[in-house]
């Protein structure tokens, strides 16, 4: 793929300048090449901070807001991780580096085949791609040390709540598409507990039997 002279350097510095610290982090998002997980098209821009059009009418999550998701979630590498919206794969790959396994749901069968491409081209293999409804999470492979959800709704769907492990972090926009507050919670004995407000954004709608309407 032609990307000019940019690199993963150059989006490693661009999540660094975002406030992003973490060194295990920041070397995960520079072994993992995202002009390899955006359309052809798309390449030459695939190295700066910013979302890319991957079709469905959807975008991929900016890098820089990717990484402050991931970061919330404090993974030490012994991790079992859900992920709600794979997409083409970059933030999974990401991931991967991080969690010791990751489960990856998806709604579309296209992009869930594309992203298993590319997964397998970079010789990532500790991550299971589905095709599914995410609002669901996927309750077969629970319980869960940490759960990202990329995309937005006013509340944490109840399936993610019970399929998170007692003290288990998930991060979730929520709202109601389009104006965000990117928070994090934490499984306790008696229910989910808001730990605090990660960052604003927006990001398009979680759709599903516990979503937004398909």
């Amino acid at each position: 793929m032609v990307t000019g002279d940019a690199s993963p350097e150059d989006l490693v510095r661009a999540v660094r300048a975002a406030g992003i610290s973490d060194e295990r982090l920041l070397e995960a998002v520079r072994a993992t090449p995202r002009a390899e997980f955006v359309p052809a098209d798309h390449a030459a821009v695939a190295y700066a901070d910013g979302p890319i059009p991957i079709g469905r009418g959807q975008v991929t999550t900016q890098p820089s807001l990717s990484a402050r998701m991931i970061e919330g979630l404090e993974l030490a590498g012994n991790e079992h991780v859900l992920e709600i919206g794979t997409g083409l794969g970059f933030q999974t790959a990401v991931l991967a580096r991080l969690a010791a396994d990751v489960v990856s749901i998806e709604m579309g069968r296209d992009m869930v085949r594309q992203a298993r491409r590319n997964l397998a081209r970079q010789g990532i293999r500790n991550a299971e791609l589905l095709v599914g409804d995410g609002s669901c999470g996927v309750p077969q492979r629970a319980p869960y040390d940490a759960i990202v959800v990329s995309a937005a709704f006013p509340e944490v769907p109840p399936p993610l709540v019970e399929q998170l492990r007692l003290d288990g972090r998930l991060v979730q926009p929520i709202g109601p598409g389009g104006q965000e507050e990117v928070v994090l919670f934490r499984r306790t004995a008696s229910g989910l507990e808001r730990q605090q407000v990660l960052t604003l954004a927006r990001f398009v709608r979680l759709r599903g039997r516990h979503g937004f309407p398909s």
